[in-house]
């Protein structure tokens, strides 16, 4: 567990992070099914050729689709809800071809306060889906809650990453 030394409400982390995702992502801040507060979606595409374009090589599709929730206080069941959730509606965006590489999903949740139970519950979340036993591509699940009246941080293993995220969040 991480510390961040800074007391803001989550509404105002919510709107730090999504500047920070704005560079690289399509985010979607109306519209946006409930229970979630914002979306951001990323697809890549990258070809490898020989020569010329039409000698081409390689090709690969990666995708993820980023779900937002802000609360003022996250408890156990929610948690669970809002991880099955956002796992199910990023699969079902999935299209699995052969070009496929990856189509990650991941969810961030803030509050001012979170359930212990929640926090532990979040380290233990794995979600994985292998398409054709990962010739068509893969799905990995990466999650991470913030507390924002102490400024702790939990994540399970694939959400490491975003962690960094958050301590490159200025006060």
């Amino acid at each position: 567990m991480e510390e961040i030394k800074e007391t803001r409400t989550a509404a105002q982390v919510l709107d730090t992070l999504l500047k920070s995702y704005r560079r690289y992502y399509n985010v979607l801040t109306e519209g946006v099914e409930p229970p979630f507060d914002a979306e951001a979606v990323f697809h890549s595409h990258d070809e490898q050729y020989f020569l010329l374009k039409s000698a081409r090589l390689a090709e690969a599709d990666s995708h993820e689709y980023v779900f937002f929730a802000s609360r003022p206080s996250l408890d156990l069941k929610e948690v669970q809800a809002l991880v099955d959730t956002a796992w199910q509606r990023g699969i079902s965006r999935v299209c699995p071809h052969m070009n496929h590489r990856s189509s990650d999903v991941a969810l961030i949740l803030l509050a001012d306060k979170v359930d212990p139970d929640a926090m532990e519950y979040i380290k233990k979340v794995k979600r994985y889906q292998s398409y054709r036993f990962t010739l068509h591509g893969w799905s990995s699940f990466q999650t991470v809650a913030m507390e924002t009246s102490t400024g702790n941080l939990t994540c399970n293993r694939r959400g490491r990453d975003l962690v960094k995220l958050f301590r490159n969040i200025k006060k």
